[in-house]
């Protein structure tokens, strides 16, 4: 799965991150209100970001040395 959506996957994660950087910033204004639900949601959503993240970049990576083994097979 990581291989064939790698595209979307980095950009749920660039979400995620997103989410888990903007909501303590607001609960640190008083924007949102601070609740407990709302500080592990942030954290998880930072920390599952993260990982997709790296996930994606590493499936974008075996994809591009896999195409290039293709193209040129004698390297």
């Amino acid at each position: 799965m990581i291989l064939e959506y790698h595209k979307q996957l980095l950009v749920l994660s660039i979400f995620l991150l997103l989410f888990g950087c903007i909501m303590p910033f607001l609960m640190a204004l008083r924007v949102v209100e601070s609740t407990f639900f709302l500080n592990f949601l942030s954290f998880g959503a930072s920390v599952l970001g993260l990982f997709l993240g790296l996930a994606s970049i590493a499936g974008a990576r075996i994809v591009q040395k896999n195409r290039s083994d293709r193209e040129n097979p004698y390297k």
